[in-house]
């Protein structure tokens, strides 16, 4: 829950000077209190309180979604600090500016003034310039703070990361959108032309990010006038539809399939069609997704229930000869499967334990008796010799070892008693009695 700082100031008049400023810097708040959401970080107890009753302010990684106030926290911050503040963005910036910086910040430290360096996107500098930055953080040229939409345990050295220190922000919530619309409506001098329906599309529109919420309200505001009032349609109508924030080689994207598959694994059909569509919906590649269906029906369904593995392939087939928007139906259909079958990886764990046995043990020859012997010279060393053929068994099972020797006999695939594994498991169980049958009369 994000509430309002109890101590928040009371919302400020209409501005009339300068109404031609954007709605999103009108209302950037003018002190870490009258900062929206974000009370892990900001509130009583939040890191940067601590921090600032110290009196030490250390080098910060900002990680969070667009629109949740990481910039203007910075500015605060030095603010609260009293500490010179400069801003520089890595996708404009590089090597040279980088020392044009620090050779400032050096300047005004000889003068007494410490600075803190805000680096917009710092996950845009490579790993080369990301390196440049720790000398001046030791020697406390500048107290770094970065902003970054990326996890920083992916996109930032290991050495830049040991000496900050991270905070998460999170997407605003309801509550903080409802706080920050009130906010808005007193600072364009009205309320929301927007019914209670239109009102909830509009706070889902902004999809937490506050700067895009405040870019919607501005919109709706000068689109509309005193008489006016908008409902669900009308509002869609007005607004353009923000893109949900995704991004297909980061982070949204490898959230989303991490809750796909668990929601599959899980055997939960409704929370794993939502997340499929949620990556539908934000443009998804549905090959990417019917490659890991498939992957999913291999791994967590098995022999439980082998029929999983040609239906996903046969999904893959049919989006291939429908194409979009049809064949996504088919990739659903496959979703809503593999959910509600029987769960089994013990053919995954199987292979992983004969993979690492296989890596450990080398070149084993395999027994003489499942050996081909093509030449005399090698009938007579023994190759073939001694070997059963199955089917001329009364079982159809000779029970003859095909382990090396110096290997042994192992035991990798555990049917789980669930799905077709529980018959696999009864058959394994018969096999396993004629084995020891064999064995036993030999």
């Amino acid at each position: 829950m994000s509430d309002l700082f109890p101590d928040e100031k009371p919302a400020r008049a209409p501005q009339m000077l300068d109404p031609e400023r954007p709605l999103a810097d009108r209302l950037r708040p003018a002190s870490l209190d009258e900062v929206i959401g974000q009370l892990p970080v900001l509130g009583p107890e939040g890191a940067l309180r601590r921090m600032i009753a110290s009196g030490r302010l250390g080098s910060l990684i900002l990680w969070g979604p667009p629109g949740t106030g990481k910039t203007t926290v910075a500015r605060l911050l030095a603010d609260a600090t009293d500490y010179r503040f400069e801003q520089i963005s890595a996708i404009f910036s590089g090597v040279a500016d980088l020392k044009k910086v620090f050779e400032t910040a050096r300047t005004a430290r000889r003068a007494g003034q410490r600075t803190l360096l805000f680096v917009d996107e710092i996950h845009r500098f490579n790993r080369a310039q990301q390196d440049s930055f720790l000398p001046v953080m030791e020697d406390g040229t500048v107290v770094l703070v970065g902003a970054t939409t990326e996890n920083p345990s992916f996109e930032l050295n290991a050495a830049l990361l040991s000496r900050a220190q991270v905070l998460k922000f999170t997407s605003l919530d309801r509550s903080d959108l409802d706080a920050l619309a009130s906010r808005a409506e007193t600072e364009i001098g009205r309320a929301l032309p927007l019914d209670e329906q239109a009102r909830e599309t509009l706070i889902s529109l902004a999809d937490g990010d506050g700067r895009a919420f405040l870019g919607l309200i501005e919109e709706i505001d000068a689109a509309t006038g005193p008489k006016d009032m908008l409902d669900h349609d009308g509002l869609t109508r007005l607004v353009q539809r923000r893109a949900p924030i995704y991004d297909k080689g980061q982070d949204g994207h490898y959230n989303l399939i991490s809750a796909l598959h668990k929601t599959v694994r899980g055997s939960d059909p409704d929370a794993a069609l939502y997340y499929f569509a949620r990556m539908i919906d934000a443009g998804e590649d549905p090959m990417y997704l019917a490659r890991r269906l498939i992957r999913m029906a291999v791994e967590d369904i098995g022999m439980a229930d082998p029929q999983a593995l040609p239906i996903a392939t046969a999904a893959k087939d049919a989006y291939h000869m429908l194409g979009s928007p049809e064949g996504e139906l088919a990739l659903a259909q496959v979703v809503v499967y593999l959910a509600t079958a029987p769960k089994s990886n013990a053919v995954y764990n199987a292979y992983n334990t004969a993979l690492s046995l296989a890596k450990r043990t080398g070149s084993p020859i395999p027994p003489m008796t499942i050996l081909n012997a093509p030449t005399k010279l090698m009938k007579t060393e023994g190759y073939g010799e001694g070997y059963i053929y199955d089917h001329d068994t009364p079982e159809g099972f000779s029970g003859q070892e095909y382990f090396p020797e110096a290997i042994g006999r192992q035991d990798f695939y555990k049917p789980v008693e669930r799905g077709f594994e529980r018959d696999i498991r009864k058959r394994m169980d018969y096999f396993s009695k004629l084995r020891s049958v064999r064995r036993d009369g030999q």
